[in-house]
């Protein structure tokens, strides 16, 4: 690293400008080489397992039943707009977990396979969007209502224009002159 000197005029400047710029250029292409051999070595396990189970047959058809688990439990589609969204998936993954606990607890295996099969075609069913506008509705409903106030009936202006004496709202009669 080259130690800087003193700036005495425009040249001098415009040459301290021009080595910071090199310097700059410099320091981003090492930061990038070093990004990249990071990236190399941490893609390093993921590389080596998916070498080792390519040479596994019957592997890409397991991923693809996960993937249609984690799809909405339907056929593969591409694009975030047809996938559900992360309350259903949530559902998905801990309705046949509660289940399970509590109320399938002495089941038989074929009665816990219907039942979580049935839950499932019903948690696809719901979406964030409706369960929101569930709370919003019922939210609605529990709010208490808006009361308007109802102003008194004020005298309408020509009606004090006609009077010949201005009324501040003293009686004329009272002791207070």
């Amino acid at each position: 690293m080259q130690v800087k000197s003193k700036i005495k005029n425009i040249g001098d400047l415009r040459l301290e400008i021009v080595r910071l710029n090199q310097l700059k250029r410099e320091q981003e292409e090492y930061l990038g080489d070093q990004y990249q051999l990071l990236k190399h070595k941490v893609e390093a396990p993921a590389r080596f397992i998916n070498s080792i189970t390519s040479s596994i047959p019957g592997v890409d058809f397991v991923k693809g039943i996960f993937s249609a688990f984690g799809s909405g439990g339907g056929a593969k589609v591409e694009g975030a707009a047809n996938q559900s969204d992360w309350l259903a998936r949530a559902l998905q993954l801990g309705l046949p977990l509660v289940l399970n606990r509590t109320f399938l607890k002495n089941s038989g295996w074929l009665k816990k396979a219907i039942v979580l099969l049935a839950s499932d075609s019903a948690v696809a069913q719901v979406t964030q969007g409706k369960v929101s506008s569930l709370m919003a509705k019922l939210t609605k409903f529990v709010r208490p209502k808006k009361s308007k106030k109802k102003h008194k009936e004020v005298a309408p202006l020509e009606d004090i224009e006609n009077n010949d004496t201005v009324n501040f709202g003293i009686p004329p009669d009272s002791e207070t002159y």
